[in-house]
Order: structure tokens, then sequence, then C-alpha cells
């Protein structure tokens, strides 16, 4: 490919700052710890004391310092994502994360201020329509009362982090994206990275799946000691925190934070477990449609029909805009200004960061998008998927700091919202019965991916968790744990290839988020309803599905999907989402049918 056409694959940081060394980079790290330590000086002890008009004031320019502390940060994130081994960026990244945790010291008086606040004190402000804007901050910050320490621990801990779960995150990262793989493919031996190697997933021959994916994962097996240190040291740190504040299960703080009560996350889980069979039924009718007897984990994702085609860069941004296009030209808009402002990344290399993210900047800055493009109708999805997330982003700008970003069951809506688009848009173009059939195949597998698979790592982070509180979990038992939990999802529909024992040891959900994934399967199944509400009422749903994007964290999750007649504590909320994927399954037998 021209250099021009591999330019135009790689994403424009320079409207953020001019680059990594540049003047202006250097001022934003030296000007904010004079505004932090302005600010502390003038607030710290003081909150309890403030009125309406002094806590407002306080607050937004508690936003206008955030802004200030997060944008050098999220450059030097980004810088790093696109090439870890860059001695530039490497040295840039560890300023940022020693920055950011100082700058967070700082200015961490101020939130345990207000979560401290006497409840009639807080009464009284919470009633104050001018700081109604930031009622549900406020008090989604409270709900952390009883598991806070005292702001000196609570400095120590974050100055320890650092040096504790940071740098293994960090480790971790670094040593998965240092990672080059070989594999014989048409007859030579190729140099790929993991991204190139996962992309074989949905090669045709299921022989060159089951070896990418092979040697994918013993590449990992090489380095079990690194891994199962890495994941021990996130587990013990989350444990030892837990005893600390006082939290009854290791998923806990995640449940409070996403505002979610346990007993809909444990419902959520539970009626995804039951819906197992239903995965395993369509795995059947996939090795059919295979002509194999029995699939293996390899095969989950084989290429069906025309689904094999390859496509360009242009085709899969094409594909993915016009199905937002269809939904909404303002949507398509949004989206295209990504590639039109160069903030999108799909250029697959050495260094650079597996998997795909969209980074919401700050209200005031754009998001960008880390795609690994490699060709196949998945890659496709995900286009789709990332943009939902900028559109999501994009809409939420009108938002101040505090309330910019949505809570974490709500950041997946858009995105699997996006990939609904795409797949009725794809089916809609298609008459060929056979390629319907693949398609239809394709997003049933989107879904099973997005909830079953989710359910089954989050199953697998919770025992990784708990076990760990009763001492040191060797790589084999880490390697049985998640053989175990996807034995549950597969039963006897599908064999796992044994190097599949090593599947945790690349999620890097794990390390970098506690209990992110069920945030995956609650977005899946909230946007199986909010899509059947679409395809009902058509047009006049587009402003209600708008303004719940546009909304980004200034409500609760349920008080946000309240407006489109969803309520979340409904007992069969979760198994409608399944119904609709077993109508699905139903589709897919008629077509299928001789």
């Amino acid at each position: 490919m021209e250099q021009k056409n591999l330019d135009a694959l790689i994403w424009k940081t320079h409207t953020l700052y001019p680059g990594p060394q540049s003047a202006e980079l250097e001022n934003d790290f030296q000007k904010a710890p004079a505004k932090a330590m302005d600010f502390r000086e003038r607030y710290r002890g003081k909150v309890a004391s403030l009125d309406g008009a002094g806590l407002l004031q306080a607050l937004k320019e508690y936003e206008e310092l955030e802004e200030l502390i997060v944008k050098p940060q999220l450059y030097a994130h980004l810088l790093f994502a696109a090439d870890s081994e860059d001695e530039v960026n490497k040295r840039l990244s560890q300023k940022a994360a020693e920055f950011g945790n100082q700058m967070s010291r700082e200015v961490l008086f101020f939130d345990l201020e207000i979560i401290q606040l006497e409840e009639p004190a807080f009464s009284v402000l919470a009633a104050d329509e001018r700081l109604a804007n930031y009622r549900h901050y406020m008090e989604s910050q409270r709900k952390f009362r009883p598991h806070m320490l005292p702001e000196r621990e609570e400095t120590l801990l974050k100055q320890k982090s650092l040096t504790g779960t940071e740098a293994f995150s960090r480790l971790f990262d670094e040593v998965s994206a240092s990672f080059r793989y070989k594999l014989e493919l048409d007859g030579e031996e190729q140099e790929l990275t993991g991204e190139e190697l996962l992309g074989l997933l949905h090669h045709p021959q299921a022989s060159v799946r089951e070896r990418a994916f092979t040697v994918f994962l013993k590449r990992h097996e090489e380095q079990a000691i690194v891994f199962s240190t890495v994941f021990n040291t996130v587990a013990l740190d989350h444990g030892q925190d837990q005893e600390l504040r006082s939290y009854r299960h290791p998923m806990e703080p995640t449940n409070l934070g996403n505002e979610i009560p346990a007993e809909v996350v444990n419902r959520l889980m539970s009626v995804s477990e039951a819906n197992y069979p239903l995965a395993q039924e369509y795995f059947r009718i996939k090795a059919k449609l295979l002509k194999m007897d029995r699939l293996k984990n390899t095969d989950v994702y084989a290429p069906l029909g025309d689904t094999t085609r390859r496509y360009t860069f242009d085709e899969a941004r094409d594909l993915a805009l016009a199905a937002y296009g269809r939904f909404s030209p303002a949507f398509r808009d949004m989206a295209a200004a990504f590639f039109h402002e160069g903030r999108v990344d799909a250029l697959p290399r050495p260094g650079k960061s597996g998997g795909a993210f969209c980074m919401g900047m700050t209200p005031s800055l754009p998001p960008y998008v880390l795609l690994n493009f490699t060709g196949n109708l998945r890659d496709v999805a995900t286009i789709a998927h990332e943009l939902g997330h900028g559109i999501h982003f994009t809409l939420a700008q009108h938002q101040t700091m505090v309330n910019y970003h949505a809570p974490l069951p709500l950041a997946e809506t858009a995105s699997v919202f996006g990939e609904m688009l795409l797949t009725r848009h794809l089916l809609e173009e298609e008459n060929d019965p056979q390629v319907k059939i693949a398609l239809l195949c394709a997003q049933i597998e989107d879904i099973i991916a997005t909830t079953f698979r989710q359910n089954v790592l989050t199953r697998f982070e919770e025992r990784m968790h708990l076990e760990r509180q009763n001492g040191l979990l060797t790589a084999t038992r880490l390697c049985e744990l998640w053989w175990e939990e996807n034995a549950r999802l597969f039963g006897d529909a599908v064999e796992m290839i044994d190097a599949y024992r090593w599947g945790w040891s690349y999620i890097s959900h794990f390390i970098h988020a506690r209990f992110y994934c069920y945030s995956y399967t609650f977005a899946e199944l909230l946007v199986l309803s909010l899509y059947q509400r679409y395809l009902s009422e058509g047009e006049a749903f587009i402003p209600v599905y708008r303004e719940i994007l546009a909304s980004g964290g200034s409500r609760s999750p349920a008080n946000t999907v309240r407006s489109a007649g969803i309520d979340l504590s409904a007992p069969d909320f979760w198994q409608n989402g399944y119904d609709v994927l077993r109508d699905l399954v139903e589709n897919l037998k008629l077509l299928i049918k001789p």
C-alpha cells in the first residue's frame, strides 16, 4: 500500500498538541500543578461551609481544572496505544501517569468533602436549583460514603498505586504489545501481529483458524509467570482494597459506581446462564452449516458464504457510514467527522495496542478511535461499534465535565446499537438467500459474543477474585477456572482446543477495569429492547434515543432509559432480550429449512 494511503489509516493528534516534546504540552504539565495547589488552598476544609452559589463556583472551577489535568494524560495514552515501543512515547506515558497521580492527590479532598457532608446540610444543597446540574454527580459520589477512608489514607493509597496495580497494568500492556507471531500461510512463514492472528479466526479454512489461535495462545503461555503474576497482583490489590473499605463482595464497588443494585446484576447473570442452551442450539446449527459434526471454539466465527470476502478500509468505512445514514443523517455526519478530521487509527502494526477502543476526551475535545483493521466482516462491524461510541461522546459534549462520561452500563449502548444498524443495512441490501443466512449468523454470533461470552468473562473474574482471597492462584488454577466457565457456555456443542486454557491471559478488561464485562451483556440486552422500539416506532424513536446518548452521565442508568419506556427492574426485562435472540435463531432455521 502506498505511503499516502497508509498515512490515512493513522490518526492525527496534532490538534491536541503539536508533538510529544512540544512547548504547549510541557506548559500544561507545568501549569496544572499551580492551579491545583491554588484550588486546594482556597477550598480544602471549606466545602461544608459553602452555600449553593459558593459550591456551584467551586464545582465549575473543579471541572475546568479536571479538563486541564486530563488533556496531557489522554494525549500520552493515544501515543502509547499507537506505538508502545517508541522510547519517547514510553517516557511520556510514564510521565503522564505520574503527573495524573500527583494531580488526583491534590484535588482528592474535594470529592471527599462532598461525600462527608452531613445529611441535613447535603439535603439543602441538593435541593438548591442552582446546583441541579450537579445533583446526580454529588449523589453518585455519596454512595461511596460508607467505604471512604480519611484523606491521608486515600492519598497514600493513590500514591502507592503507581508502583502497584498501575505498574502491573503497564507491564501487561507492554508485554502484550511486544509479541511477534510466526505462522505459515500459503506455503510461507509470515510474521503477524496479535490482531492479525485473531483476525484469522474468520478464515475460511478450519486448520488455519485453529493454528492461528493456537500460536496466539501458546505465545501467551510462554509468559505464564508474567501473566499469572499480573493477574494475582491485580486480584490481591482489589481484595485488600475491599477489606480496607468494608465491601462485602469484589463486585460491590463496580455496582455502586454503575448505580446498579447487586440484585439486578445477579439477575442479569443468572438469566444469561439460564439461556446458555440457546447459544448451544445455535452452535449445533452452525456446525451443520459448516458440514461439521461438532464445532471447535475456533470455528464459532467461521465465515459462511460471501462473508469470506475481504473489504478495503474505504469499503468498510462507507458501509458503516451508510448504515448510520439510513438511521439519521445527523448520526452519519458525526461518524464521518472522525475520518475527515483524522481521528481514526486503523492500521495494525508492531507495538500498537490490540483490539479497538474509542477514547472520549472531554466536553471540549473530540474523541478518537483506535482500530486494528484486517479486512473481514467482523472488522466492518467493529468500525460501526466504535463509531457508535464516538457518536455517544459527541452528543454528550454539551454536558459539563463531571457529567460527560455515561455510566458504565450505558457505555456500550450506542456501540452495540450501531452494529444492529449495520446488520440491518447489510441484510436489506442483500438478495442472495445464502448471504442472508451468513449475515444473520454473524448477527447472532455478535449477540452471543456480547452477552453470553461476556457473562463467562464476568463469572471467571468473580471466581478469580473470590479464590485469590484464600491464597495465590497458580497459572494452572487460572486456566482451570477459565476452562470451567467456558465449558458451561459451550456444553457438548463445542469442543475447546487445549491451548484455549490460556484464553484468560489476553483479556485486558480484567487488568484495566474491574468487572467491566457485564456492561456488555447489560448493553446488548438493553439495545435489543431499544432496537425493537425503533423498528416499531421508526423516526419517532430517534429523538428519544438521541436524548439517551446526549444525557451522558447526568442521570442514573435507570433514569436515563426510563424516557424510552424501559424499566430495568422489571423481572422479565433481561429475558425479553434473549427472547429477541431466540426469534433470530428461529428465523435462521426457517431460512435454512430445505
